[in-house]
C-alpha cells in the first residue's frame, strides 16, 4: 500500500476586511482572462495562469500583492505612484512589483493584471482571448 502525501495546508491569514474585498476584485478581473486559475504561493493566496505565477498576495505586507512585471514598467509604476507600488529586496532582481491594494482603482488594477497574464499566459491562451 503506497502512503498519500498530505495536502499542503494554507498558513497564515486569510484576507479580511477591505482587503477581503479587494482581493475578491482583484480574483475577478484575473478570472475573465483565460487560464487563470486561483492557487496558493508560499502558503498564501495566489493567482496562476496554467501553473505559471502571475501574482499572490503577501501576508507579510498586509494589503500588498506581489504581481509580475516587467524592469521597465516597474520603474515607471514607482516613480509614478510610490504610494502605491514599491518593492522589497527579495524582488530587486525578479520581474515583479508589490502593489497596495488599497491604493489603486479598479481600471489600474484590470490593467496591471492583464499586463502580468501577458507575461506567462501561453501563445495558444493569446489567441484564445482575442
Amino acid at each position: 500500500m503506497v502512503a498519500r502525501r498530505p495536502r499542503p495546508r494554507v498558513v497564515g491569514t486569510a484576507p479580511t476586511g477591505a482587503l477581503k474585498r479587494r482581493w475578491e476584485t482583484l480574483c475577478a478581473l484575473a478570472l475573465e482572462l483565460p487560464g487563470v486559475e486561483l492557487s496558493t504561493s508560499y502558503r498564501t493566496p495566489s493567482i496562476k495562469v496554467k501553473g505559471k505565477f502571475l501574482g499572490r498576495l503577501r501576508t507579510e505586507a498586509e494589503g500588498a500583492f506581489a504581481i509580475r512585471c516587467d524592469f521597465l514598467d516597474r520603474q515607471i509604476l514607482m516613480q509614478a505612484n510610490p504610494a502605491a507600488f514599491f518593492i522589497t529586496d527579495h524582488y530587486l532582481n525578479y520581474p515583479a512589483v508589490l502593489v497596495r491594494l488599497d491604493k489603486v482603482g479598479k481600471r489600474e488594477l484590470a490593467d496591471l493584471v492583464e499586463r502580468a497574464w501577458q507575461m506567462v499566459a501561453t501563445p495558444a491562451l493569446k489567441r484564445a482571448k482575442r
